[in-house]
């Protein structure tokens, strides 16, 4: 500084206006001049005790000039008394320093209107430790109200201190300098730098010491957020390390161990050949081990996979089921109880339902009419929360009291304008858009609704009360009025000017808009210390706040409404880039919800045509190779007869050809087509099946409704793909059963018998031929009932249905015990489905394919049962062939002894072992989350603008945190909240928010909170005279805005103690609720903007006596959240925020938003998920340990459906389906349908033996023996039943306009499918060949089996193995 002798001025007085702007000062070149005592006394009170003494260079105009500037920023800053200071020693030093001239120049002048000399421009030398020092003191402080920063009005949003003194600098005659002020930062010729020591914000000094919220140094340090360790070994986590390495291991190891076992027992067959050899003369007794067994069921046909032995002759044998070591032990072989009671009380049910068919329908169908009675309440859930939300979430609670307390969040109406994608500049902002845009808001505002006339002002909010404006955000605000056009040659710089000081431009209903809220895609700043380059924006986003409201009246005005402003903004849409060469997109408040039923309908004619083509395919290949007849030719046989007797039957000659050659069949005009493709058809009962899928998805459907439980759009097109995915296959079961027993006991069954060894009709692979024995009566087929042999149909498959559906049904209904009612109301919909249609298939069917069965030996044709086709009239020499089907044959002679050797097992299991690993470490991936954009159809509107929402949104949703049970009106009460004042607790719920908000990458808060505590208690400061004011004449008399001010006087003028930054002066109790409800009516505007009534109006619920505080909320946004796992991260991060502050204050903390609701379902879903598959797959344990007989063989069952489930789980993975109650309803799906692959196979596996114990020598054969019988029993069954079925369906899903229907439906499902058939028929078989438990004989309600035995032990004890099933040319086949 310049010593004494040397003090001058450079400027001081005024000297006039130029044009309407302010007082300029005059440049002067003198001593600066003794105050008088007034003015003494006013610059004391304005610049601080330095000025008690000496002169100025300042006159008491320019103090009274200064004093009102200063006030104006006290409103920002005078939470932080560093930075106040600062701010007044700063430019009391410019304008009263008696030093002035030695860092302050003019260096340039101007002629004001009144003709007078005065200053253009000045240079004023600021050290670089004074302007980084002032700019530090005041860059943290916050502007609650508009939930940003001081900094931002103060300063342009300046990032260092050289722009903060650049942007105050800045000429502006409306808001800031009249005169531009350059602020050099060395100093030139006589010049020297001001350089005053800055107050710092963290200083010990009560004076100048700021709060945590406005400054970062003297918050404490809150902890890290915890967070999962994340533990990786290179790129792979440590799970899929470990799971990796454990997985090469034990390949490693079961690939030695394998060689070794195979080369030990080949040394050991050969040795046991030895000694048999050289024991030959003296013991007929020795055999190898291999030869010893080789009379079990099928092991003479498995020898050459199994052993390397040849064929030493062939053990006593009975029938089916019964091949044992000893003849006596045939004829007991193991039992299971239960199985034979369910077989006993199937056996009397089919019959009565077979011989009582009319009886039954009239029953059943009665029933089923009565239970769709409930359908007179069916309903369908579309309200989002109450359908993926418990009532008794969380979330949920929280979001029923933010509404009660504070009401409904608002309805918003959100428009985005970019420019059109054919354009060659980016940047939004031009005149002519901004003139249209004002237009388009005007039309608007003046658009009315049909047919009740409603306009915005009926249904908007209106902050300020009924009379009040509409909140409108837009750039357009900016402009009084909306009135653009005046602003033609300066529109740019009025916008940059509300982009800096957002408080000096405040729209008509008085709230500060930052420009992140109305313009988006800004460039970023090029270097650190600028602000973005807002008037480069891509996109201006337009928000109409609506109210929202509890009452129907009130949702239906706005909803009458926004249907006006869709079909307006429409129109704009597509007028837009023609007009102004501009992209509009927008959404309504009821725009999500009209896309997502259009969504819907659109779909409803693909899910319908998925669903008839597997009807027909059902319908057309459910009697496929059946034939109850003799053999005849095959279609496509007749066609080619047909077409080679046709040129004959044009030729001229056509009678000498039919009699020349008496082999050649006559030739025809129209082909003979075979008999058995019309009455062998089934296509009739495949419709009638199907029908009853229908019939039980209606029924369970009526049920439910009688209780009230409402359908979802999920139920009505996932449910009945379920139920005919589970019951088609036990169609295809039951008739395939049906067929078997018409082979053996039908009309056909006794026409022949074989005569020699011609024909081949192998037990198992490798056994062709078997040499002749003598038929005799006893031993012949015998004829049936088709009552009767129905009845032993269900009696054979009538436990395996009743294994998988009560597995299913289970299952489905323990996710029942889940919360979410999306999952609930779908597990009791498809337990339901399940149960009724499984009642309706072992009674109603059964009773329609005895119809069926007595109609195709009748001869009457399918569809048209009044026309009979009469069988040919032949002799038989031998067995008639009986045709069965591709799949059948193919599993026979190629699939099943493929799949059996050991070295395909060791493959298998190597395989899906290496699948399992690569699931789980596929699992890791699984995002969370639905992105709303997959539930629209692909054409909607709605696409585009939440493309806009995700790319050009600049600012996230407001978040609230709301406060129960405090106690506002003491003290204490109030330092747990406030964080503007030094007493403030160091971890009070602002300042905790404030800290969270320097940590935004974990918090996801992106601005400062809204506080209402604060501004409230910032409202009171007596030197804001124009804020809270009472009556000189009455103090309890509060001013109106409109008062004089002689008549007025500040709420805490002259009180004991003073208004100060230690809340010694601040009100409570009674008076703190009396002042509290007049700031809550104080409007905001330009003298005062910190009026409660816009910002906080309904931030404070009272009681109803109105003098406590039940509930209030402190507002902030999130950072921008622009991807589900944004979302869901930000949800997470408030809840522990808010559980954080609450564990602190002792306060009831809750956040709301208005999106949390929604992804409520995320903090729960992985448990969720866990919960329902680990139940279901309990329940299947359960199940089928107890109804198969074997906890071994239902362990198994369970850890095929598990992995199942885990590779489903491991496609969504790789293929991009994130986990959310969809996803979950689908593995619920996946494991029901992994049961239905699963189950068939494991009963027939268990019910085809004869009871060997795991441990038993010649056990492996045994088992591979039973697998065998049960891939060729079921395994067509089930893969023509499900997997063919629902591809056939899935394939047209891939149709579908929808996303969600694409990637949830369609991919999962053809997931499912194909991992449910590789795990049922592919590892489940391996598995149980290897390790499954003892079987049981199915044969106890045939009851042949033990005469047979019995007559066949009498007559000759010396049996050849003969093997039971023949193969798909022999009469005796099944």
């Amino acid at each position: 500084m310049a010593t004494d002798d040397s003090q001058r001025c450079a400027m001081r007085g005024t000297c006039g206006r130029k044009g309407f702007g302010k007082e300029l000062p005059c440049p002067y070149d003198g001593p600066p001049v003794e105050p008088d005592d007034d003015f003494r006394a006013t610059l004391v009170a304005v610049c601080g005790e330095a000025y008690a003494h000496g002169p100025a260079c300042c006159t008491s105009a320019q103090v009274d000039t200064l004093s009102s500037n200063l006030v104006r920023a006290d409103a920002m800053i005078s939470t932080c008394p560093a930075c106040r200071n600062n701010f007044r020693d700063f430019f009391c030093s410019f304008t009263c320093s008696p030093h002035q001239s030695s860092f302050v120049n003019v260096t340039k002048t101007q002629i004001t209107s009144s003709g007078q000399t005065a200053v253009a421009s000045v240079d004023y030398y600021v050290s670089d430790t004074t302007r980084e020092g002032f700019y530090d003191s005041c860059k943290d402080i916050k502007m609650a109200a508009t939930n940003g920063y001081a900094m931002d009005l103060i300063g342009g949003g300046a990032k260092n201190g050289s722009g903060f003194l650049a942007f105050m600098g800045k000429e502006d005659p409306t808001f800031g300098s009249p005169f531009p002020i350059h602020f050099p930062s060395e100093a030139s010729g006589d010049m020297t730098l001001y350089d005053a020591p800055p107050r710092l914000c963290s200083s010990t000094d009560i004076a100048d010491r700021c709060s945590c919220l406005d400054c970062e140094s003297v918050c404490p340090a809150l902890p890290p957020p915890q967070s999962a360790s994340q533990c990786h070994v290179g790129p792979l986590s440590c799970l899929s390390f470990t799971i990796l390495l454990f997985y090469v291991l034990s390949v490693a190891a079961f690939l030695t161990g394998f060689v070794l076992e195979r080369k030990l027992r080949r040394k050991r067959e050969r040795a046991y050949e030895r000694v048999a050899l050289s024991a030959d003369t003296t013991s007929n007794n020795i055999s190898s081990p291999a030869s010893q067994y080789r009379g079990l069921l099928g092991a003479s046909s498995l020898a050459h996979y199994g052993t390397e032995d040849s064929q030493e002759g062939h053990e006593r044998t009975t029938t089916r089921g019964a091949s044992l070591l000893d003849p006596i032990d045939a004829i007991q072989p193991r039992q299971h109880k239960l199985n034979t009671l369910l077989r006993r009380a199937f056996y009397r049910l089919g019959l009565f339902c077979a011989s009582h068919p009319w009886l039954i329908f009239a029953v059943v169908f009665t029933g089923i009419g009565l239970l769709n009675i409930g359908w007179k309440k069916f309903a369908v859930e579309r309200n989002p929360v109450r359908l993926w939300v418990s009532p008794t979430s969380e979330s949920r609670v929280q979001m029923e009291t933010f509404d009660t307390e504070f009401g409904p969040f608002y309805r918003a109406e959100q428009i985005f304008v970019t420019v059109d994608s054919d354009a060659n500049d980016t940047a939004v902002l031009t005149f002519e858009r901004l003139q249209w845009l004002a237009e388009v808001q005007q039309a608007i505002r003046g658009l009315r609704s049909q047919p009740n006339n409603y306009r915005l002002s009926d249904v908007c909010f209106k902050p300020a009360g009924p009379r009040g404006a509409c909140v409108v955000q837009s750039v357009v605000a900016w402009f009084p009025d909306w009135d653009v056009d005046d602003y033609e040659d300066e529109w740019e710089d009025h916008i940059y000017g509300c982009m800096q000081q957002p408080v000096l431009c405040l729209p008509d209903f008085q709230q500060p808009l930052l420009p992140q809220f109305v313009l988006g895609g800004a460039p970023p700043a090029e270097t650190e210390g600028e602000a973005r380059d807002w008037l480069k924006s891509k996109a201006m986003v337009i928000n109409y706040v609506v109210s929202n409201s509890l009452d129907p009246a009130d949702i239906a005005r706005a909803e009458e409404w926004e249907v006006a402003l869709r079909e307006y903004l429409t129109t704009v849409s597509e007028n837009a880039p023609s007009e102004v060469n501009a992209k509009v997109t927008f959404q309504t408040g009821v725009s999500l919800e009209e896309e997502l039923n259009k969504s819907t309908n659109t779909d409803i004619p693909i899910v319908v045509l998925s669903y008839l083509v597997m009807f027909f395919y059902v319908a057309l290949t459910l009697g496929d190779g059946s034939s109850a007849g003799p053999e005849e030719d095959g279609f496509f046989h007749s066609l080619h007869t047909w077409a080679k007797g046709l040129p004959r039957l044009v030729s001229q000659r056509q009678s000498i050809a039919l009699t020349d050659d008496p082999d050649m069949e006559p030739a025809t005009w129209l082909p003979r087509l075979p008999r058995r493709l019309f009455v062998g058809s089934k296509f009739t009962l495949g419709l009638f099946g199907i029908s009853l899928v229908i019939l039980s998805v209606a029924a369970a459907a009526g049920f439910f409704s009688l209780l009230s439980v409402k359908s979802t759009l999920i139920i009505a097109e996932v449910i009945p793909f379920l139920v005919l995915a589970v019951g088609v296959d036990n169609i295809f079961i039951l008739v395939h059963e049906v067929d078997r027993q018409g082979h053996m006991h039908g009309p056909y069954a006794s026409l022949g018998q074989p005569t020699n060894g011609s024909f081949t009709n192998p037990m198992s692979p490798t056994q062709t031929r078997f040499e002749s024995r003598d038929s005799d009566a006893e031993s012949a087929p015998r004829q049936l009932p088709a009552e009767e042999r129905i009845a032993r149909a269900l009696a054979k498959m009538g436990p395996s249905i009743l294994l998988s559906s009560l597995t299913e049904t289970v299952a489905f209904a323990l996710g029942a015990l889940v919360p979410m009612p999306a999952v609930r109301n779908f597990a009791l919909y498809a337990a339901g489905s399940v149960f009724i249609n499984a009642l309706l298939q072992v009674t109603v069917f059964v009773s329609a394919l005895a119809i069926d069965v007595r109609r195709t030996e009748a001869g009457r044709v399918d569809c048209f049962p009044c026309i009979r086709m009469p069988s040919k009239i032949a002799l038989f020499d031998g067995v008639p062939t009986i045709h069965t089907g591709f799949l059948a044959r193919l599993i026979r002679r190629h699939y099943a002894p493929f799949l059996l050797r050991e070295s395909v097992k060791a493959v298998v299991l190597v395989l899906f072992g290496g699948l399992f690993v690569a699931s789980v470490i596929s699992i890791q991936r699984i995002e969370l989350g639905l992105d709303e954009r997959l539930a629209l159809p692909r054409d909607s509107y709605l696409v585009d603008y939440f493309n806009d929402l995700h790319e050009y949104l600049e600012i996230g949703p407001p978040v609230y945190f709301v406060v129960q049970g405090g106690n506002e009106t003491s003290r204490p009460g109030q330092q747990e909240l406030c964080g503007r004042f030094s007493t403030c607790e160091p971890f009070s719920l602002a300042n905790i928010l404030e800290a969270e908000r320097k940590r935004s990458d974990t918090s996801f808060i992106g601005l400062p909170t809204a506080s209402w505590v604060d501004d409230f208690f910032i409202w009171l400061n007596p030197a804001m005279d124009k804020c809270c004011r009472v009556r000189k004449a009455n103090p309890s008399q509060f001013c109106r805005p409109r008062d004089s001010e002689s008549l007025c006087q500040a709420c805490l003028k002259d009180q004991t103690p003073a208004w100060n930054v230690t809340m010694d002066g601040l009100p409570e109790g009674a008076e703190f609720i009396r002042y509290m409800k007049q700031w809550l009516i104080t409007p905001t505007d330009e003298d005062c903007p910190l009026g409660g009534q816009a910002s906080y109006g309904t931030a404070l619920a009272l009681d109803d006596a109105g003098d406590r505080v039940e509930a209030s909320h402190f507002r902030t946004f999130h950072t921008p959240l622009r991807t589900q796992s944004d979302f869901i991260g930000a949800f997470s991060a408030a809840h522990r925020i808010a559980n954080d502050i609450s564990r602190r204050t002792g306060l009831n903390v809750f956040p709301y938003s208005s999106f949390y609701v929604f992804f409520d379902q995320y903090a729960h879903i992985i448990g969720v998920t866990q919960e329902v598959l680990g139940l279901g797959l309990a329940s299947v344990l359960i199940v089928t340990a107890v109804l198969l007989g074997s906890w071994r063989t239902g362990t198994i069952v369970t850890g095929v459906v598990a992995l199942t489930v885990v590779n489903v789980m491991g496609v969504m993975g790789l293929w991009g389906i994130n986990l959310n109650a969809v996803s979950v309803v689908n593995l619920v799906i996946s494991l029901g349908i992994a049961v239905e692959f699963c189950s068939h196979v494991a009963r027939a596996f268990m019910g085809a033996g004869v009871g060997l114990p795991v441990d038993h020598p010649g056990g492996q054969r045994e088992r591979d023996e039973r697998m065998w019988i049960a891939l060729v029993d079921v395994g067509p069954s089930v893969l023509s039943g499900i997997t063919f079925t629902k591809l056939i369906g899935m394939s047209v899903m891939a149709l579908t306009r929808s996303k969600l229907l694409e990637i949830y439906h369609f991919r999962m499902w053809v997931t499912l499918i194909i991992s449910g058939a590789l795990h049922g028929l592919v590892l489940l078989p391996v598995v149980l060949s290897l390790a499954g438990g003892p079987g049981y004989t199915l044969e106890d309600a045939d009851e042949e089996w033990m005469a047979t035995a019995i007559r066949r032990n009498n007559r000759d004890q010396d049996y050849e193995y003969r093997p039971f099933l023949a193969d798909s040319d022999s009469i005796v086949s099944d």
